[in-house]
C-alpha cells in the first residue's frame, strides 16, 4: 500500500469566520497554518484565497501573496490551488491563476447542484481548463462528485485531452446536491475509477458529517485523504476544531496506529508524478 498524502484544505470559499471563528484567511494566517499543518503530516496545501473581509478572491495578486508566504514558511510542501474558486465566479478568474505555476490545481469534472447554487462547469470550459493546465505545466487533480464524472473524465483521456499521467482524482462526497460519502458509495466510486482509469490514483474529500467514515475507508484501501475547515469544521459532532492541524494530526495518529506511513514530501511528489 502506498504512502499516506494527507491534504489540508485551510480556508476554503464558503466556510466563514462565524462558521469557524479559528478560519486562516490572511496569507500570513495561511502560511502559519500551512506550517502547522506540515509539521502534523500534511503534504499538500489546498489553497483558496480571500481578502482581508474574508471575501472569496481569485485575484491573482492576492494568490501570489499567499503562495509566497507559505512558501517561505514551508518550502517542502505541495501548494494546489483551486480553480473552482466560490460557486458562481466567473469562468476567466477561475482560470488565471494557473499563469502563477503552482505544482498542482484542481480541475473539476462536471457540473452539480451545490446546496442552494449551481456550481457550473460547461464541458467546453472544462476542456480549456485542461488545455491551460498542459499550457503552464501544472499538474491537475481531478475533483469528481459522482460517478458519471469519471466516465468524463476517461473519455478526455481517450481524446488526449488530459494526459498527465498517472492521473490524480479526488473523490468529493457530501456536498448538499451530490452524492454522499455512505461507505457503499465511496467503495462503488473506487471500483468504478478501477475500471475506468486503471491507473489512478485517488483520495477522497469527505463533506461535513462523512469526513471520518470515508477517511476511514481511504486509510485501509490504499487511497489518500483531504480535510479541513473548507470540508469540516469540527472536530468532534458539535465540537469545532482548534485549527486544521488538529484535523491533520488526528488522521497521521490513525495511519500510524493502523501501520500505513505518512509519505514524505518527496514521496508524495512521486506518487502524483510531480518531477515529469
Amino acid at each position: 500500500m502506498e504512502p499516506l498524502i494527507l491534504t489540508a484544505a485551510i480556508t476554503g470559499a464558503e466556510t466563514t469566520r462565524a462558521d469557524q471563528p479559528n478560519l486562516p484567511i490572511t496569507p500570513e494566517e495561511q502560511a502559519k497554518e500551512a506550517k502547522a499543518c506540515f509539521e502534523a503530516g500534511a503534504r499538500v496545501i489546498h489553497l483558496h484565497i480571500r481578502e482581508d473581509d474574508g471575501s472569496p478572491s481569485q485575484r491573482l495578486e492576492r494568490f501570489q501573496e499567499a503562495i509566497s508566504a507559505i512558501r517561505k514558511a514551508v518550502p517542502e510542501i505541495i501548494i494546489q490551488i483551486s480553480t473552482g474558486g466560490a460557486v458562481g465566479e466567473a469562468f476567466e478568474k477561475r482560470l488565471a491563476p494557473l499563469a502563477l505555476k503552482p505544482e498542482m490545481g484542481t480541475l473539476n469534472a462536471g457540473t452539480l447542484n451545490f446546496g442552494n447554487d449551481v456550481f457550473i462547469n460547461h464541458p467546453a470550459d472544462i476542456i480549456r481548463l485542461a488545455e491551460a493546465f498542459k499550457e503552464y505545466g501544472v499538474v491537475p487533480e481531478v475533483e469528481v462528485y459522482e460517478s458519471g464524472m469519471i466516465d468524463s473524465v476517461a473519455r478526455l483521456i481517450k481524446k488526449g485531452i488530459i494526459t498527465h499521467s498517472p492521473l490524480h482524482v479526488q473523490f468529493v462526497l457530501g456536498v448538499p446536491g451530490g452524492m454522499s460519502g455512505k461507505p457503499k458509495n465511496l467503495m462503488y466510486m473506487i471500483d468504478h475509477l478501477h475500471e475506468e482509469i486503471p491507473t489512478a490514483t485517488w483520495a477522497v474529500a469527505g463533506i461535513g458529517k462523512w469526513h471520518l467514515p470515508t477517511s476511514l475507508i481511504a486509510l485501509v484501501t490504499g487511497g489518500h485523504i483531504r480535510c479541513g475547515f473548507e470540508d469540516n469544521i469540527f472536530y468532534h459532532k458539535g465540537v469545532i476544531a482548534d485549527s486544521n492541524a488538529q484535523l491533520v494530526a488526528r488522521l497521521a495518529r490513525i495511519a500510524e496506529e493502523i501501520g500505513r506511513p505518512l509519505a514524505t514530501p518527496e514521496q508524495a511528489r512521486q506518487i502524483f508524478a510531480l518531477h515529469k
